[in-house]
C-alpha cells in the first residue's frame, strides 16, 4: 500500500477495512483534509494507492473476466479468447490435459534418454520410438488399443465436464467409482489417482492447483524446447547437455543455431 501524504495531517494507523469518502484521481482514492484551526488555509491530500494483483506483465490491468480466482491467472489473453465465461471454462480443463501431457512426455524423454545415454539399456532416442517393432503386437495392434483407451479416458472426462459428477455415480465405472472419487471436472482422486490423500479438499486446495498448472505451463515450453531441439541437431536432450558442457563457452545455442542455417 503506498501512501503520499501532505503538509499538516497527522498519519494515524491505517486499516484497509476502512474506507474514506473523496475524489478520484485515476484509481486513487484522494481526500483533502482542512487546515487545524488558527493557520493559514491550506489542504492536505492523502494518495492511497491500492496494491493490484500480479499479472503477467506488470502495470497491465487484467481483462474484467479474469478476476484473480482461477489457478494461475495472472490476466494473460491477449485475444480474448476467454471473454464467454463457457469457453473459458473449457479452456482452464484444456490447459490442465496438455499440462499433465507435457509434465509426463518430459519426465519420459529425460528418463528414457539418460538411460540410453548412459548404457543402462539399448533405447531407441525418444523420436524414434513410434517406429519401434514390438514382438508381443503390431504397430498397428497398439494403435487401436491406444485409441480404444484414450477415447474410453476422454470421453468419461468430457462427460464429467458437461454434468459434473455424473462419472461418480454407482455403476458409471464398472463398480470402481470409489477408487477414482473425482473431486472436481479436471481433479480426480482417489486412491488410483491421488495415493498421497493431497488436495482432498480440492476448493481450498489454491496452492496445490497453482504449483500444478505453474510446472505445467513450464513443462510445455520445455517440451517445445525439446522439439525444436531435435529438429536443429537430430540427438536427445541428454546428448545436447552432454556436448554443451562438454565446452560451455563455444557449444552453445548461438553456435547451434548458426550451424544450422537459421
Amino acid at each position: 500500500m503506498a501512501f503520499a501524504v501532505g503538509r499538516g495531517l497527522q498519519i494515524l494507523p491505517y486499516s484497509s477495512s476502512l474506507s474514506f469518502p473523496g475524489k478520484d484521481i485515476g484509481k486513487s482514492p484522494v481526500i483533502y483534509f482542512p487546515a487545524r484551526k488558527g493557520y493559514a488555509r491550506h489542504y492536505s491530500r492523502v494518495v492511497v494507492q491500492a496494491q493490484q494483483r500480479p499479472t503477467w506483465l506488470p502495470g497491465l490491468d487484467p481483462p474484467s473476466y479474469l478476476d484473480g480466482s482461477l489457478a494461475g491467472d495472472f490476466g494473460f489473453d491477449p485475444l480474448g479468447l476467454g471473454e464467454n465465461p463457457e469457453n473459458l471454462k473449457w479452456y482452464v480443463q484444456a490447459e490442465l490435459v496438455h499440462s499433465r501431457f507435457a509434465m509426463a512426455g518430459v519426465a519420459g524423454i529425460l528418463v528414457t534418454d539418460l538411460i540410453r545415454v548412459t548404457g543402462i539399456s539399448n533405447l531407441p532416442v525418444w523420436y524414434e520410438a513410434g517406429a519401434t517393432k514390438f514382438q508381443f503386437a503390431s504397430t498397428r495392434t497398439l494403435f487401436i488399443v491406444q485409441l480404444f483407451l484414450m477415447g474410453f479416458v476422454e470421453t468419461k472426462r468430457y462427460m464429467d465436464f458437461t454434468n459434473p459428477g455424473s462419472q461418480a455415480k454407482e455403476g458409471s465405472f464398472f463398480g470402481m467409482e470409489a477408487s477414482l472419487e473425482g473431486l472436481e471436472p479436471g481433479y480426480p482422486g482417489g486412491p488410483l489417482l491421488n495415493p498421497l490423500g493431497l488436495a482432498k479438499d480440492i476448493k481450498n486446495a489454491h496452492e496445490w492447483k497453482l504449483k500444478e498448472i505453474k510446472n505445467g505451463r513450464l513443462a510445455m515450453v520445455a517440451i517445445l524446447g525439446i522439439f525444436v531441439q531435435a529438429n536443429l541437431t537430430h540427438v536427445g536432450p541428454i546428448d545436447n547437455l552432454v556436448y554443451h558442457l562438454s565446452d560451455p563457452w563455444h557449444r552453445t545455442i548461438i553456435q547451434t543455431l548458426a550451424g544450422s542455417g537459421l
